[in-house]
């Protein structure tokens, strides 16, 4: 009943009547974009969700997420909340995003409904910064211009000397932090994970930061195994290496070991990010803007992290929209240009930020700053 008297209710109130661009149009769609990998003989492919939200004053937003679910994703947003939004006024997003919420998720399921909404969320942001003429990483907080950035380099598909090879040509390149994955077969190989650990640091030598990322594929056994290995490599962080990003182990974990733990790049909510501060599971916050709820739900993450003393940085790649968030928030600290989601960017998009010796600079262009390549997501939609 909730959802039907909402979504009738398509009539506006009066503080909707105030001055400001009226969504007209929300569309989604899913596109599959190949990246040619340096080393590999064929193209890794990436699905993505893309959103285009137009007004009633010509303003246009573009937002994005990444592939779980994304033919859930794009029907959510295209039968549910394109009908629900339409007529409602762009620039109050934290109504918005409240409305969203109470009307199609009051219990906070996250998967499906978080994704369509951060991606949602971020085209609203877009409009909002091209309104007032100001970049979001500014309206959102503007702490910084510019932000610290990592590459992540390392792929599973990489045999140990492509690692090292690869490794050699982004430090020669000026790059000054690099990521790799970990997880071989599954993480049950946890001695030829750290073999690639120590070949990679010995090749590109102790001022460099180096990080891992397990992607959630360890039991707390084989991960406490593989942090005990790679103690002596001086590592920044080992990403989300426990199944489910459960917070009792990743505390226990964190304890066991030197090396920092960061998590939570694909949590779509808050609380899941609460959980992870308030059991004292992590050294590094990791909200992703494509996945948490955007924006809005991003800078309440960054909020209570620095409540915690905990900085926050990107993790989950989309580095073209994860930069506002970091440049945004006083302990926003790192981009993740992860080779295939930058390589994504640089195809969807005209001439997006690029990382230089270890740093981006954020765009001065209202909003998001980035201007959607027209013929690439016209190639590559999926239908």
């Amino acid at each position: 009943m909730m959802i039907q008297n909402a979504t009738a209710a398509g009539q506006i109130s009066n503080s909707e009547a105030e001055a400001g661009p009226r969504i007209t149009s929300v569309k989604a769609t899913v596109h599959i974009v190949p990246v040619q990998v340096p080393l590999l003989a064929k193209p890794l492919k990436s699905q993505i969700v893309f959103v285009e939200i137009n007004t009633d004053q010509g303003v246009t937003g573009y937002g994005l997420t990444g592939d779980t679910q994304r033919f859930g994703v794009r029907d959510f947003i295209n039968f549910q909340l394109a009908p629900f939004l339409k007529g409602r006024n762009a620039l109050d997003i934290e109504a918005r995003w409240q409305e969203m919420f109470l009307t199609f998720n009051p219990r906070y399921q996250t998967g499906a409904w978080s994704s369509a909404v951060s991606a949602v969320d971020i085209a609203l942001w877009d409009i909002k910064g091209k309104y007032y003429k100001a970049p979001v990483w500014r309206l959102l907080g503007g702490a910084k211009k510019k932000a610290p950035a990592y590459i992540t380099f390392g792929l599973l598909d990489y045999n140990q000397a492509q690692l090292v090879e690869m490794a050699k040509r982004f430090v020669a390149d000026g790059q000054d932090k690099l990521k790799m994955v970990v997880a071989i077969d599954n993480g049950e190989n946890v001695l030829e994970d750290a073999a690639r650990v120590k070949a990679v640091r010995e090749a590109i030598g102790d001022k460099i930061d180096l990080m891992i990322d397990g992607n959630y594929l360890f039991p707390m056994n084989r991960a406490l195994q593989l942090a005990k290995h790679v103690e002596p490599y001086n590592l920044t962080w080992f990403e989300e290496p426990l199944y489910g990003n459960d917070a009792r182990l990743l505390a226990q974990l964190r304890q066991r070991c030197s090396v920092p733990i960061s998590a939570g790049q694909n949590e779509g909510s808050r609380f899941r990010h609460l959980e992870l501060l308030q059991q004292e599971a992590v050294d590094i916050l990791q909200p992703n803007v494509c996945y948490v709820g955007g924006y809005t739900e991003g800078m309440k993450v960054a909020a209570m992290a620095q409540a915690f003393n905990i900085l926050v940085a990107d993790g989950g790649g989309w580095p073209h929209h994860n930069m506002h968030l970091q440049a945004a928030a006083s302990n926003g600290w790192r981009v993740e240009f992860h080779y295939i989601m930058w390589m994504v960017g640089n195809t969807i998009y005209q001439n997006p930020p690029q990382p230089e010796k270890g740093w981006v600079t954020l765009p001065d262009e209202p909003g998001l700053g980035l201007e959607p390549n027209r013929a690439a997501l016209d190639k590559y939609l999926e239908a």
